[in-house]
């Protein structure tokens, strides 16, 4: 398979070329793509070492699939032109609420991928894909009414500025030294920001607002959901603490079962020191962690649960290359790509019939 990354220097990129290293992918040729000022420049996979290609002069038709890991305006300007040379598999927001392009988790919603109309599978925000892949099993058995959820995001979910500066604001802080955020809105070193992303006009923030749409669209519309996006002062892997309404009854068993069960989740909950996950824990990790299990006794059918995740992984990397899987596993991939007939087949069309 031939594979391209556009914006491969980036944090979604490089981790990108991680998962697909670990999960041994079979790729004939490996095209790395990035803006001009990288072009250039090397970056190793397995083992040998591959040219940044320019992305202003970059040949679309090259790979079969591409990964688009470079922000909303790359993909704005980029992804569709792409798209008719090569199927894309978008990282950024651009596309998610469009009509005609699937937003994916493959554990959830892989049969969309069929509905795909723009050659186009948009991955989703990074808290939502977490969020969905707990919460899927247990809509299956208990139908979700409403969801409440506050997420504490690291500040890798703005990508590798962010993290510079978290690092820099912390030792400006520990050595008493003056702090002038340029990635934040407040200082985060030591701080929590309840902000992320612009305000709508209705007081929530696009993050927010993108948990509920994205929600809605992968697992079901009738989903109510409101949610309080937190930037926190680490690196990696966001967190959630939700709080669920059923429209049937539940047992803490059952939910502890469907969530063990469902591919890329696993229960951590015992009921002691220490017996659940924390972000530092589930850094690296592939999977979707659900702790904190617990009901809640002041409504009807109503439960508590406390899910971690390496955004980096689940949140982008991981998921766009679990959806690439598919789109292979299902011959997918190039499915709507307009192919021109070459010189010689339009010379055979022309030729009469032996018949």
């Amino acid at each position: 398979m031939d594979i391209a990354i556009v914006g491969a220097t980036g944090n979604v990129g490089r981790k990108t070329l991680e998962v697909l290293q670990q999960k041994n992918f079979n790729i004939n040729n490996l095209y790395l793509v990035a803006s001009p000022n990288s072009a250039g420049k090397q970056l190793e996979f397995n083992g040998k070492k591959y040219s940044i290609e320019n992305l202003e002069t970059y040949d679309f038709s090259k790979a079969k699939i591409t990964f688009f890991a470079a922000g909303v305006k790359i993909s704005k300007q980029y992804a569709e032109k792409a798209a008719k040379h090569t199927t894309v598999i978008d990282n950024s927001s651009y596309f998610r609420m469009d009509p005609e392009v699937p937003l994916i988790v493959p554990q959830v919603n892989a049969k969309d991928i069929q509905n795909m109309k723009k050659n186009i599978i948009a991955n989703p925000n990074c808290s939502t894909a977490q969020l969905v892949l707990a919460l899927k099993p247990l809509h299956d058995l208990f139908r979700i009414k409403r969801v409440i959820v506050s997420t504490y995001q690291s500040v890798s979910g703005g990508g590798k500025a962010p993290m510079d500066e978290l690092l820099q604001q912390t030792k400006m802080y520990l050595e008493s030294k003056e702090i002038k955020s340029k990635n934040f809105t407040k200082q985060i070193a030591f701080n929590i920001i309840p902000h992320i992303d612009e305000f709508s006009n209705d007081g929530y923030t696009k993050e927010e607002l993108k948990m509920s749409n994205e929600t809605k669209k992968i697992l079901d519309d009738k989903i109510n959901l409101t949610a309080t996006c937190v930037r926190l002062p680490i690196s990696v892997s966001h967190s959630e603490s939700v709080n669920l309404q059923f429209e049937k009854p539940f047992s803490l068993e059952k939910v502890k079962e469907a969530l063990n069960d469902f591919e890329g989740c696993k229960v951590i909950d015992q009921r002691e020191d220490g017996g659940y996950i924390t972000p530092l824990e589930a850094e690296g990790r592939d999977e979707t962690f659900i702790s904190r299990i617990r009901e809640d006794h002041t409504i009807k059918n109503g439960l508590n649960l406390w899910i971690v995740s390496d955004n980096l992984l689940r949140g982008a990397a991981l998921n766009a290359v679990e959806i690439a899987e598919r789109l292979i596993k299902n011959n997918f991939y190039g499915c709507l790509l307009y192919t021109s007939p070459s010189p010689r087949d339009r010379q055979k069309s022309r030729m009469p019939s032996s018949a």
